[in-house]
């Protein structure tokens, strides 16, 4: 397929780049500095900020999918407003170029513990609060949304770039779920490396997995 990617630069589209070129996709990455973007064989390299639905548009025409890991900056004090402006800029561009396709890193902070979203959860540290809540705000708008056959992939509740599964690396193994936080044996939150991510979102893509629903996955 040819498929366009949002956050490549980032830690997921990093990954997410690496598994679409290894199963053979052509890959258009959209940039603010394409200058700074290395060249690689089977990489269009666009320049477009993805605050604006049109140069969104514009860069992911003709194309037969999207996927999406946008981040605005977990240190930017606006993050919440900014991936707001940034996503719904997304699904306008995606939705004005005719693409069906739409598939986004969202966050753990959505998914369900005894009926509450963990986002809402007292403890839930205060320092990712506004990100994690807008990722929250995003699926839910994403859920009234009839044109696109939208996929969210919220990754374990362990999930960051410091965490123990990274050194895993792509095993090409995961458990799939839906609502709910995937747990370990030992009654911990589950984790995943960003390489068997990547793995299960390309396969939701190649697969048709997951049409207008949110899904999460763990070892």
């Amino acid at each position: 397929m040819k498929v366009a990617l949002i956050g490549a630069t980032g830690f997921v589209g990093a990954g997410l780049l690496e598994e679409l070129l290894q199963r053979g996709h052509e890959v258009v990455v959209l940039v603010r500095h394409p200058e700074k973007f290395p060249v690689r064989e089977h990489v269009q390299i666009i320049k477009a900020d993805v605050l604006h639905a049109d140069e969104v548009r514009r860069a992911v025409a003709g194309v037969d999918a999207v996927i999406s890991a946008y981040n605005a900056g977990w240190s930017n004090p606006q993050i919440y407003d900014d991936f707001m402006r940034g996503s719904r800029a997304i699904v306008e561009g995606v939705k004005a170029a005719g693409i069906k396709r739409y598939l986004v890193v969202g966050g753990a902070g959505s998914l369900y513990v005894n009926g509450q979203q963990l986002v809402d959860s007292p403890d839930f540290p205060a320092a990712i609060k506004p990100g994690a809540t807008a990722a929250r705000d995003m699926y839910t708008e994403l859920q009234e949304e009839q044109a696109l056959d939208w996929t969210v992939l919220s990754p374990a509740v362990g999930f960051h770039g410091g965490s123990a599964a990274q050194a895993s690396g792509r095993t090409g193994h995961y458990r799939s779920g839906k609502d709910e936080p995937l747990m370990q044996a030992n009654g911990q939150p589950g984790d995943i490396s960003v390489q068997d991510l990547a793995v299960a979102m390309v396969d939701a893509l190649e697969q048709g997995r997951h049409m207008r629903e949110r899904f999460t996955v763990a070892y």
